[in-house]
């Protein structure tokens, strides 16, 4: 596919042309003064200074005297340096992560109405200049001159012989391998900020869904957000004899109208309207739930969402554009996503996706749940989560017992240690990690926000609505309670802060997955039998096998994106459908028997985290790889606390000291294939 780079801005200043001779003079300088050992060093480091030094830094014989100024030519001055300089980008970060946190309460918690001013707080990102201003004072050229610039090949080849000061020295390095002018990092944090607020508010109110005979199947004030709440409640809804079938085809109707934008406006978030989603007529609500009156000149229109949803992705795309010439080892967002972030080849995370994908047990789980559900397949049963034990409990038992056990986010963050000694953690390990969380009520689906300083509690966002916590909410709270657990002995029980956290989102979403997959056990309501266990296996792998489906989507749709640059939000509306219905077509069309499905494509991840979404199914994998090494080892408190002290290296190293495996599906397929196995034989 032919990159388009024609839009992107040009590089606003370049590399001097007297550097080449300013390097040998000064590697001249610096070997009289310290010594021919230094010599590769100060090779080293003078070109990787030289290469992000602009004309307005200086003349020749600036950047003579900064270099011989700024060159720590002895072990201790080194030693000195990268000590100093990781307690301080500690503390920056940390109070970095404070602001940006404050800045966006308003946005993030139901903390009230959320004003004008408030999204320009949001959007603002203090950290922003940072980068820029690093430069610009020389910061930035001190840590290039004195720590070594490593490429993804060369940490795959020579990570494993490393030390750990290494490993720090090659992260504190990487903070600088690009000259990011500030308005460019303030254009994406800002386009970020707009397209989450659009998501957190993306409610559907459902007892405003009718059908054809102006039935509502949804009880009164329920308020789901797309497009968690949505496919939780198909999930929840399997255990529902009378109307769960109906429930879940309503539902697949309004996935796929916010994915094709045939959505009123009117009806996101509006408990003032009710609408049929199988014809899109709209009426003003025969019922009030909500508790407000109508809005003065309340329209009642079918007039569907001009394209707002990829409007959005749009400016998220057109952000990551203006990175693009500031980042030559990776001239894409595909690329940082993949190569530097994840430190993993996208051709290899497309393969593991479609190992899944095409593996035979995909067939024979399908005919599995056609027998169980009694019908054949349709849609939505990708979100079949009839093999968890919580089924044997409606959605309607297991809200009442998480709302009296939880009223509240003070009474959730009370309950954090006996949830973690339940886990498997220790009264004084759990006490420990409670003390660093703290419990707010998100606005949106809820997420968990890192402190990147120790000694400050990271932050668990869940959402809890008037009449208490649910159990969908209940379910997201502990899948971000393991990603505060990873951020909290990932960054205080660090040996080097550098090294803070894991090698890419997928680790940490594994380890968040590892917890959620225990939150009926955290309720005293889950079994340890071996046919259950089964059935939790084969439960990962059609969740995985769902999420990896979705993940192709988000890949193609920013090559899609990068290929057509100049295309219009309803050109991104249709190349999205066209790209969710080939996948479908190729991987899951041959066991649903149903052909075109958009659902793919309605994950709201793509819409605001920038080509997030690969990292469920690497997290699914992972996470299924950390279940394994727990079970071998009995303690689910030790090895996460294990684990987590790693540090943020490459991934397959990281695993090998975790499990002694590299990354992959391997081991979530072979034990699938044993469950599947085992269920047949017992049936």
């Amino acid at each position: 596919m032919t990159i388009h780079t024609q839009t992107q801005p040009a590089v606003r200043s370049v590399q001097p042309e007297w550097t080449a001779a300013a390097i040998d003079a000064s590697v001249s300088s610096l070997v009289a003064r310290y010594g021919e050992a230094q010599r590769a060093r100060a090779v080293q480091g003078l070109t990787q200074a030289a290469a992000f030094w602009r004309t307005e830094d200086g003349d020749a014989a600036a950047f003579r005297e900064f270099t011989d100024t700024q060159f720590a030519g002895t072990a201790e001055a080194r030693d000195s340096m990268f000590v100093r300089l990781q307690t301080l980008l500690e503390k920056l970060d940390g109070h970095m992560a404070e602001i940006r946190r404050e800045f966006r309460q308003q946005s993030d918690l139901e903390l009230g109405p959320v004003m004008p001013f408030d999204d320009l707080f949001g959007g603002y990102d203090a950290s922003a200049h940072i980068n820029d201003d690093f430069f610009a004072n020389k910061i930035a050229f001190a840590v290039l001159l004195n720590f070594p610039l490593t490429t993804l090949d060369e940490r795959l080849a020579q990570g494993g012989t490393w030390t750990r000061r290494q490993w720090a020295e090659t992260k504190l390095a990487d903070r600088f391998s690009k000259r990011i002018p500030a308005d460019v990092s303030l254009a994406m944090a800002q386009a970020s900020s707009e397209a989450d607020a659009y998501i957190a508010g993306y409610n559907i109110w459902m007892h405003h869904l009718v059908n054809g005979k102006g039935e509502r199947l949804f009880p009164a004030k329920l308020r789901l957000l797309s497009h968690w709440n949505l496919r939780d409640e198909i999930k929840a809804d399997y255990a529902d004899r009378a109307n769960g079938l109906a429930k879940q085809r309503m539902i697949q109707r309004v996935m796929e109208s916010i994915v094709t934008q045939s959505i009123p406006a009117t009806v996101v978030n509006n408990p003032h309207v009710d609408w049929d989603p199988f014809t899109n007529v709209v009426t003003a609500a025969a019922v009030n739930d909500a508790g407000t009156p109508p809005p003065p000149g309340l329209a009642v229109t079918n007039a569907p969402e001009p394209n707002t949803r990829y409007a959005m992705l749009q400016k998220t795309f057109k952000a990551s554009l203006k990175v693009d010439p500031y980042s030559p080892t990776a001239p894409t967002l595909i690329a940082r996503r993949f190569n530097e972030d994840r430190q993993l080849p996208e051709a290899r995370v497309k393969k593991m996706l479609e190992d899944v994908l095409t593996s035979p047990l995909a067939k024979e789980i399908g005919a599995m749940i056609s027998r169980r559900l009694g019908r054949p397949l349709e849609a939505f049963d990708i979100w079949y989560n009839g093999f968890r034990p919580r089924t044997k409990y409606s959605e309607a038992d297991l809200d009442k017992i998480v709302a009296k056990k939880y009223p509240d986010a003070a009474a959730y963050a009370r309950d954090i240690p006996s949830m973690l000694v339940k886990l498997g953690f220790t009264k004084e390990r759990a006490a420990y990690l409670a003390s660093f969380i703290a419990v707010d009520n998100a606005r949106g689906s809820g997420h968990a926000m890192g402190a990147a300083m120790r000694g400050v509690p990271a932050h668990l966002r869940t959402r809890i609505e008037r009449t208490g916590m649910n159990y969908k909410g209940f379910n997201i709270a502990v899948h971000e309670m393991g990603h505060n657990v990873e951020q909290t002995f990932s960054l205080n029980n660090m040996d080097h802060t550098m090294l803070q956290g894991v090698p890419n989102t997928a680790f940490t979403e594994a380890i968040a997955f590892v917890f959620q997959a225990n939150d009926m056990k955290v309720l005293g309501l889950a079994s340890d039998d071996p046919e259950t266990e089964a059935l939790k296996t084969v439960n990962d792998y059609w969740m995985t096998f769902e999420i990896a489906g979705v993940a192709l989507v988000d890949m193609e749709v920013w090559h899609w994106m990068y290929g057509h640059p100049a295309a219009t939000p309803a050109d991104l509306n249709a190349a999205t459908q066209s790209i969710a219905k080939n996948v479908w077509n190729t991987y899951y069309a041959p066991i649903f028997n149903q052909r075109d499905v958009v659902l793919l494509g309605v994950y709201s991840h793509m819409i605001h985290s920038y080509l997030y979404l690969p990292d469920y199914p690497l997290g699914h994998m992972i996470g299924f790889q950390i279940e394994a090494q727990i079970k071998q080892s009995g303690s689910l408190g030790r090895e996460v606390e294990r684990m987590t002290t790693i540090g943020a290296i490459t991934p397959d190293l990281w695993m090998k000291q975790a499990t002694g495996k590299l990354v992959g599906p391997d081991a979530l397929l072979e034990a699938a294939a044993k469950a599947v196995a085992r269920i047949n034989h017992h049936n």
